[in-house]
């Protein structure tokens, strides 16, 4: 028979065993509940800093709403648009969003979830250019986000289109401020971006949209567990009509009922 000392010993051992325990697991599960997502903070209307140095956009609240469904916190990292790839493959991050266009090339090194936005390029230019298209760009100025689908089209077709030069920018602010002092004559990027960009500024005009045929989606590393638990959210929060009320928040219209914006999708695979 065991002594009241002994007895007493096993217990309090025993106590201490389980509050390492708890502790441990408490910590495991503190490091778990954390998604950090990566984002090129600047790229209206999906992800800028209000006047208040907020966080906000299309895509932030799509985060936060899903991290949210997951019992996750989220913390967003400021990375230019060309490193969120290297980021999210070395672990930097667990995921990324930046108006991210989902291609098969880009899923040979990482992962998507569902697609939630359709889009395509777009040519904007000063209003007083007298430049109405692609057409009108020849021997001028071109410009686009480095690493963009907005780079690759401009750079494919630099000459077709005889653009003199192609400039890169790491964001949108940049290129059409660039823009309006006549450094560049036509600036290449996503549609939706650019239309909020401008829709208080006459100076510009989009005169032009490209059709790419291109999808937006949160990325993460290859194969990574935790994309297609974010793939099943997403899936819920299209049939839920958060997305499409969040459209409706960041564009002023709602989204057309055959966009993925609205219609669930499978998750991209090669």
């Amino acid at each position: 028979m065991m002594s009241r000392t002994g007895s007493a010993l096993t217990r309090r051992s025993f106590k201490v065993g389980l509050i390492l325990a708890l502790g441990l697991g408490s910590a495991s599960l503190a490091q778990a509940a954390e998604m950090k997502v990566g984002a090129n903070i600047g790229n209206v209307p999906w992800e800028f800093q209000d006047a208040d140095g907020q966080t906000v956009g299309f895509e932030v609240d799509l985060a936060r709403e899903v991290c949210k469904r997951l019992g996750m916190d989220v913390t967003f990292v400021n990375i230019p648009f060309t490193g969120l790839f290297a980021a999210v493959q070395s672990g930097q991050i667990d995921a990324a969003v930046s108006s991210i266009t989902i291609t098969k090339k880009r899923l040979e090194n990482v992962s998507f979830a569902q697609p939630y936005y359709d889009s395509d390029q777009s040519l904007a230019v000063k209003a007083d250019s007298g430049i109405t298209g692609l057409k009108g760009m020849s021997g001028k100025i071109a410009a686009a986000d480095t690493g963009s689908t907005g780079d690759m089209y401009a750079t494919q077709h630099q000459a077709e289109d005889k653009f003199s030069d192609v400039k890169r920018y790491e964001g949108l602010s940049p290129a059409m401020l660039d823009l309006a002092a006549g450094r560049i004559d036509g600036y290449i990027s996503d549609i939706p971006a650019v239309q909020y960009y401008i829709r208080d500024k006459p100076i510009y005009k989009v005169v032009e949209r490209i059709p790419t045929g291109e999808q937006y989606s949160m990325m993460f590393a290859k194969n990574s567990p935790l994309a297609t638990k974010v793939d099943a959210e997403i899936g819920k929060l299209k049939d839920e009509g958060f997305i499409a009320k969040i459209h409706e928040k960041w564009f002023g219209a709602k989204p057309e009922d055959t966009t993925t914006t609205v219609k669930k999708a499978e998750m991209p695979k090669l």
